[in-house]
Order: C-alpha cells, then sequence, then structure tokens
C-alpha cells in the first residue's frame, strides 16, 4: 500500500516529514569559542586588556572607607592564596609526569579542574586591589599591576596550550609544546612570586 494518500487510496499511514536532522536550513553552527582561533583569543586578550585598565583607572579614583579596606586586605590575602595555590597544584603535576609519576592526560584533566580557583583568586586579587588605595606611580605597585595582567593574559593563552596538548592523542608533546608549557609554567610562577613578594614589601611600610 502506498504511504502517499491520493485520491484512490484510503491509507492512514501518515506521509513522513522531511527530517530536520538532514535538512541543510536547520543545521545551527556550533558558536565560536574562546579557543577556537588565534583571532579569538586574541579579542580575549584585548578584553582582558581593557578590564586591567578600568581596574586601574577605578583603584585610583575610588576611596574606600576603613572598615570596607581591611574587608578588601583579607579577600586580597584570601584570594592570593587560592590562585597561588592552585597555580602549585597545577605546576606540581606537571611535574609528576615530566618525572613519569603519572600519565599526560591525568596532569592535564588536573590541570582544568584547577583553572577556575585560579581565575576566581586572580579576580580576586584585581577586585579588592581596587579598594587598597594603590599607588600606580610607586615602582613597587607598578611592578605588580604589570605582573597581574601578565599572568591575566598567560592564564588566557595557557587555554589554548592545553587544548592543543589535549589533541596530542598518541606518543609524546612535540618540542614545540613542550617548550610553550615550559614558558607558561614559567611566567606564571614569576607573576605569582613576584605578586606575594611586592605585596609583603608593600605591608612593610
Amino acid at each position: 500500500m502506498s504511504a502517499l494518500p491520493s485520491e484512490s487510496s484510503l491509507s492512514v499511514v501518515p506521509t513522513p516529514l522531511p527530517s530536520r536532522a538532514t535538512s541543510p536550513g536547520a543545521r545551527h553552527a556550533r558558536p565560536l569559542g574562546l579557543y577556537d582561533s588565534w583571532w579569538t583569543l586574541a579579542g580575549g586578550g584585548l578584553a582582558v586588556c581593557a578590564a586591567w585598565a578600568v581596574s586601574v583607572w577605578i583603584s585610583v579614583h575610588l576611596q574606600a572607607d576603613a572598615t570596607l579596606h581591611t574587608a578588601a586586605l583579607f579577600i586580597h590575602l584570601a584570594s592570593l592564596v587560592l590562585g597561588f595555590g592552585a597555580v602549585l597544584v597545577a605546576d606540581y603535576y606537571g611535574l609528576l609526569w615530566i618525572t613519569g609519576r603519572c600519565t599526560l592526560r591525568e596532569a592535564l584533566d588536573a590541570a582544568s579542574r584547577l583553572h577556575l580557583p585560579i581565575w576566581v583568586g586572580l579576580a580576586g586579587l584585581v577586585a579588592s586591589g581596587m579598594m587598597l588605595h594603590p599607588n600606580p606611580s610607586a615602582t613597587l605597585t607598578s611592578v605588580k599591576l604589570v605582573m597581574v595582567l601578565a599572568l591575566s593574559l598567560n592564564g588566557l593563552q595557557a587555554g589554548m596550550l592545553n587544548k592543543r596538548m589535549a589533541s596530542q592523542t598518541s606518543g609524546a608533546p612535540t618540542t614545540g609544546l613542550l617548550a610553550w608549557g615550559g614558558a607558561t609554567a614559567l611566567v606564571s610562577q614569576v607573576g605569582w612570586w613576584v605578586a606575594v613578594v611586592v605585596g609583603f614589601l608593600n605591608s612593610q611600610h
């Protein structure tokens, strides 16, 4: 019996509708992601730079009272512990992989889970720092501000590195990826340690 209704047929079989999955107009492209290309990553970097500049401008013009200053100082220290602690754990997993004590997949999975606390710690540093009356004209403060920007950009491109590393389905990562990972870890360690030292020196004044 025909599946198509006609004047001479009493077929009750419904006419099949075109599948939406195969309809060209029904297909939707996946939203463009941050790490889909270097162009999108560069756009993210420009947004980070703009946010950093706005935070510096606000810190110069914002005057917080003593209570708010104390609360901001506590958040600043807590954010430093959270962010830097997560960075140390991520780098520790990197060392475990280098020494053969864990697989590359395990190291990458651990690093990906630590991205959130690292970014939360960094964001907390910036937000609370705006209420601590920083003096951008002071050398130590300027160094710390530059390190915060460097850490933000470094963390941004680290996501691309993690994606490239994860795409290595077989064999060891290439020499280029290993050098990229080493440079990323070095910038991260230098930036966070400088932030810690500058914070300590500023607390002595």
